[in-house]
């Protein structure tokens, strides 16, 4: 099983940037899909993104569209989320998990056990 440590989340103002890292350990690592997903207070958790073993394909909600990118680096066993354009809707606490479609093409879904997460505030 993969075990996931997310990292990079901090305070930043509307229109802001910030990196999240989310370090995998486990030898499947290069060959599984990953996302992203995050949970705003008082709100259930819901996708941000996703990405395939290979790069070749990305997938987003679209909400981040065009403001958020993921990336992966399977050598580093490392998937990142860049954000920028930053919006305080963006406030909630980011997890990386492995990822699998959703039923009825409805999104994705988180595949295996949940990491403590990196909180991102956006603020003025």
């Amino acid at each position: 099983q993969v075990q996931l440590v997310e990292s990079g989340g901090g305070s930043v103002q509307p229109g802001g940037s910030l990196r999240l890292s989310c370090a995998a350990s486990g030898r499947t690592f290069s060959t599984l899909t990953m996302g992203w997903f995050r949970q705003a207070p008082g709100k259930e958790r819901e996708f941000v993104a996703a990405i395939t073993w290979s790069s070749s394909s990305t997938y987003y909600t679209d909400s981040v569209k065009g403001r958020f990118t993921i990336s992966r680096d399977n050598a580093k066993s490392t998937v990142y989320l860049q954000m920028n354009s930053l919006k305080p809707e963006d406030t909630a606490v980011y997890y990386c998990n492995t990822a699998r479609p959703a039923p009825y093409g409805l999104g994705w879904l988180g595949n295996g056990s949940w990491g403590l997460g990196t909180l991102v505030t956006v603020s003025s």
